[in-house]
């Protein structure tokens, strides 16, 4: 359920800065949506695995208080990462 290394650090060279950008808000929220993407397959063939359910909608909360930081702060940076990401925004 957690993404490895290789992944991490594909999704930080795509978003951000520079290659040890690891806590600017777009990093953040890449590697957010990449936990979310892989707990959303858990879940199809793990139903009732209510604990990690809860720790799904944590991320989500997470991601949402980080995507609406991003908007305030910089529009156009925040509609590049929703494009990037292909988030429903």
């Amino acid at each position: 359920m957690s993404i490895t290394k290789q992944v991490k650090t594909k999704r930080i060279k795509e978003v951000g800065l520079h290659d040890r950008d690891v806590g600017s808000a777009a990093v953040q929220i890449a590697l957010l949506t990449e936990r979310i993407r892989n707990l959303t397959e858990h879940f199809k063939t793990h139903k009732k695995d209510h604990h990690s359910r809860r720790g799904l909608l944590k991320l989500v909360g997470r991601r949402k208080r980080l995507l609406e930081y991003l908007r305030e702060q910089d529009l156009d940076s925040y509609k590049a990462l929703i494009g990037r990401l292909k988030l429903r925004k």
